[in-house]
This record gives C-alpha cells, structure tokens and sequence, in this order.
C-alpha cells in the first residue's frame, strides 16, 4: 500500500476503517445472516414462484481438499431452493479420497451427477464434460472448493421470474477462508459491459442460459483460467444488454487459499494471458479497433482512433483568471498528442486588467480563438453558444482551473467518444497533490441525495473499491471540468440546461438526459488531468444552502425522481451518505 500510495493511502484506508461502516463481520451479522424465520419465508416463497426451472450447478474437480470438497457439495445439498441437480467432472483426480467422496454423494443422492475423466485435460475440458451432464435450462459455475449460501439458488429462481427475458445472471461475492470467516464483499453495479471489458465483474456467482452456453460451444480449450470469463464474453455478444441481470447479494463465497485466484492473479499467471486473448478476440470478432492488456488489477483497453482524427473543439469558459487561463492552454499545447484540435477560450465579460492582457495574449496562440462577451451569462449559456460556433466533430469542455499532466489524454477520450453507443466520456482529475477530485460521479450521494463524486479524496495511486477508481466503467455521469463528447449528441439532447440549474448538477443533468437517448457515459482513468480549483466545501446537514442551489435539488429531484436512490452503477449495499464505497447500514435491498 505504502509504495503505491505511500502515508495519503494509508490514511485513506485507515479512515475507511476507523468508522466502523466498513466492519464486514458486524454487517454480515446484522444484514446477511440467513435466520430460521428467513429460510422459512423463502421456502413459502419457492412454492409461489410461476415456475421453478431445473438450475444445474456446473462443478469442475481436479484434486481439491477433501474437507472443501465436501463442504462445497454440502452448501448445494442445503439450497433452499429444492429444483436443481448438481453436474461435476473430476478431471482424473490422483486422489483416491477425492474421487471416493464423488462416487459416494453420487451413489447417495439422484441429484448429483459425477463423470470421472479417463485423463486429465485441465479445466475447460472438464468444465465441457460437466456441461454434457446438464439437463436444466440454467446453468450455475461453482468451483470445486467455494461455498454457496443456502439462498443463493432461491433468488436466481426468483430473477428468473421476474425478468422472463433474462439470459445471463451474475450476483455479489466475497471470500472465505479456511475458518470459514468472509471477508472482501465485492458489492457490485448492474451491468456494465465496459467495466466487464476491464475485469470479470460478472463470476461469481454465475448464472446462464443453458441454450445460449450451448449455442457458444461451451468452454475453449486454451482458455483457463480465464474459461468462464471468455465464455461469458461470447455469450455476451449474441444477447442485449438488457438479457443481463445482476442479483445486489452475496450469493458466493469464494475460497481464498494460496492457489487461490481469490488471493491474487499472481497464484494463476496464465489466467492474464488468458484474460487477455479471451478479450483480444473479442475485439477482432466484433470488428472493434481495440487492444487490451493485463494490467495487475483488471485490463487496460485500448481503442483506436480513426486513421484520420477528427477535429475536436476545446471550449474553455474563464472569467478573471488570468493566470489559470494561461496554464491551462499552454499546458494543452505544450503537452497535447492528439494532432487535430481547435481551441475556443469563451471569456465571460471579464473586467480586470490582467485577464485583458492574458486573452490577448492566447489569442495569439497556435489553434486559439477567444469568444468575448460583454455581459456575465451562465456558464451552460456559454458552453452551449460555444458548442454550437465550434467546427469540431467532437467538443472538449474543459474549466480553466485544468492542467494537462498526461500527454494522450485526449487520444484517450476521443477514442472512447466515439464508439458506438457511447454519449459523454469523463477524466480523472486530481489536485497538486495529487488526490483525486472526480473519479466519475454517483447519484445519490451526499446530504441533499443528488449526487457525489466517487472516490474523492482517495490518493491517486490506489485503485479503489473492486478497481472502480482505476478502470474504465460506465457511469451515470461525469463532471464537466473535463468532459469530451460528439457535438451531434450535444445538440441532441439540448446541451446544458441553464433554464433550471443556475448552480450545480448541470453536468449530472446533461449525462442522465444522454442516457434517456440510449447512449452510455464513460469514464476512463487513462485521462489523467489536474484540477487547480479550491474544492468546494460541502453542505452538512442542518446547514443552510444558497436558495438557487436548493432550487437546483429541487428540480433535480422531480425530473429523474427515484434514479437519484438507485443507480446503476453504485450498490444498495454501499452507503450514499459517504464517496468511500462503504458500506449500506442498512442495505437498501428488501431483506430475505
């Protein structure tokens, strides 16, 4: 941690830590804790479900602990849901105790199928042998050594369900150890194909259309270690976004020991180089200019930009900052890669000697034209009219407080703005310090419940809660300090609102409306830029706030409603009154 992060990292854990909101073992107790009175619930629900699906847990075998092995066969055998069978593959286990155990619960229970491998052939062959076992129309993986709660089986009938048209299922994990203590939830958002692309968010737990695993041809050869993810991916491609669901509960416990990919990739070194064929072919299946490439916590994609750039249009609205104006232009012409940009600074009627001096001076310089207005308007008045002059293909927003620190920002933004389906793409930005003030934003944070930004005040070098500071994700929005977007989806969705928001949340506002146009917005840590301007003091509850500001929450309330309770891309079992990812007391999920 130190060596990443250094004294800043460490106290950003120890303040996470201190709280107590991030005590796994009390949250556990007091919100995830299967009691009699629960079980009993769940099974009167099982026998209101329309229709309870035969789900076939598919379990590969090679020479696991004995007392794991049954341990993991016996978390089936306890499911609530009674609907299932049990498919393994011992893929010629040298143990004879091991295959003992196999052939006793075999013998002993019709639910569990075993096929004993005449040789071995690693896991995807075995995976594949398993799978010639499954008569269900759903298919649950399950390693050979990792625990299932008794409900986990329950509330995939129940998705099931509810959401007729659903093809893939992945739920929330953690990890246990021999002692059988959890730790390290990994509280995960709905479906996110680019976070997907940046590490194998969906296992576990796993859940697939049996049809569609069989339509894919199964499990590659030449894939482990990363067979599931690159199973998960072809399934992907034949389906729509909204065939995935995701389960917000702790439905797997994944056994951390020190073979372990719990533990770190590091115990599996070809489960990278898997990963990373699994998502380059991919990319050459879909036709998609990208690369992508291990990069110790998840895969950093590349995508290309078109052989001929397109022309992009930095607006840049200032006002008697004279000083953070030059900075911020020169740095971009000094530091900028991408080859075909345009400057536009937007000068909002500043009136002191020095900004006089200094716009006239950028004036002067290469690709710079300066707007000037005589008459103080509204910042979205001022992007807006700007965006509309531009000739850029493409438009940079980008606030004077910002410095240029690494070279192929831009390439980096442009290049995601304009893949398919994507609105607005966001950077990371920091302070001199180099703390992070926007690693994307999250509805509902904060004491007004609108939004905040994820991960603010967490030292750069750390990746964040599951990587999320340190990924490219979708997001539900990003800040306009640095936002780059195609001018055609600007002018679509009407630009930023000045009408309704005087103060703040244009932003969140602009990339909300984006998403009711179907476009994702992106944020990418490979933008790094920083951000020179004072963090604004946050409103405490109890304290008073400027009347247009309320007006601003106000309004942001009735138009997107209960979206600003339950984005998609946070958890209902992290916390909204904290930027730390800790967790929920309680949960905002319905208890069993």
């Amino acid at each position: 941690m130190f060596r990443k992060a250094g004294w800043r990292g460490i106290q950003w854990e120890l303040g996470r830590r201190v709280t107590g909101f991030n005590d796994y073992a009390r949250w556990v107790r007091e919100h995830d804790t299967l009691t009699p009175a629960a079980r009993t619930r769940l099974a009167e629900r099982v026998a209101s479900l329309p229709e309870r699906p035969l789900i076939s847990v598919l379990m590969p075998s090679y020479n696991p602990n004995p007392a794991w092995l049954r341990e993991a066969i016996e978390s089936v055998r306890e499911q609530i849901y009674p609907n299932w069978e049990l498919c393994i593959a011992d893929d010629a286990s040298p143990s004879q105790e091991v295959r003992a155990i196999l052939k006793s619960y075999a013998d002993s229970d019709p639910r569990i199928k075993v096929a004993f491998r005449p040789k071995n052939g690693h896991i995807s062959a075995a995976s594949n042998s398993a799978l010639e076992l499954v008569t269900g129309s759903w298919i649950a993986l399950m390693d050979h050594d990792d625990l299932l709660p008794a409900d986990a089986l329950f509330w995939v009938a129940d998705c099931i369900a509810s959401h007729p048209d659903v093809r893939l299922i992945y739920s929330d994990e953690d990890k246990i150890d021999e002692a059988l203590i959890r730790s390290g939830p990994y509280f995960k958002c709905d479906w996110n194909p680019d976070l997907f692309r940046s590490q194998n968010m969906f296992s576990h737990l796993g859940v697939l259309s049996t049809d569609l695993v069989r339509a894919v041809g199964g499990f590659r050869l030449g894939l482990e270690g990363s067979q599931d993810w690159d199973l998960v991916i072809r399934c992907m491609e034949r389906i729509e976004p909204g065939q995935v669901r995701h389960i917000p509960r702790v439905l797997y416990h994944w056994r951390v020991h020190a073979e372990s990919t719990a533990k770190s990739m590091d115990a599996k070194p070809y489960a990278v180089v898997a990963g990373e064929r699994a998502l380059n072919e991919h990319f050459e299946r879909t036709q998609t200019r990208a690369s992508a490439e291990h990069i110790g916590f998840g895969y950093r994609v590349r995508y290309a930009l078109p052989d001929t750039p397109p022309l992009v249009s930095l607006v840049i609205p200032t006002r008697n900052a004279a000083a953070s104006l030059r900075r911020c232009v020169e740095s971009i012409i000094a530091k900028t890669t991408y080859p075909h940009y345009e400057i536009i600074v937007v000068d909002n009627a500043s009136d002191d000697s020095a900004s006089q001096v200094c716009l006239e001076s950028v004036a002067k310089m290469r690709n710079v034209q300066v707007m000037r207005h005589t008459q103080k308007l509204g910042t979205a008045e001022l992007r807006n009219e700007a965006v509309s002059a531009a000739a850029g293909e493409v438009i940079a927003l980008v606030d004077d407080s910002i410095e240029v620190i690494s070279p192929e920002w831009l390439s980096e933004m442009v290049s995601l703005a304009l893949q398919p389906g994507v609105g607005a793409v966001g950077a990371r930005l920091m302070d001199r310090r180099r703390i992070l003030t926007h690693a994307g934003i999250i509805l509902g944070l904060g004491v007004d419940g609108v939004a905040g930004r994820s991960h603010r005040g967490m030292p750069a070098g750390r990746e964040g809660y599951g990587g999320r500071a340190a990924l490219i994700q979708s997001l539900s929005a990003v800040a306009s300090e640095c936002l780059v977007v195609r001018k055609d989806r600007y002018l679509e969705v009407g630009g930023f609102d000045g009408n309704h928001l005087k103060e703040a949340f244009a932003d969140v506002d602009f990339c909300l409306r984006l998403g009711e146009a179907g476009l994702r917005t992106l944020w990418t840590p490979y933008a790094e830029l920083l951000d020179h301007k004072p963090a604004a003091r946050e409103r405490k509850g109890g304290e008073p706030a400027s009347s247009p500001y309320m007006e601003d929450v106000a309004y942001m309330k009735r138009r997107w409603g209960s979206l600003l309770q339950n984005d998609p891309a946070y958890s209902p079992n992290l916390m909204l009154a904290r930027e730390d990812f800790s967790y929920a007391w309680p949960p905002r999920v319905p208890p069993a």
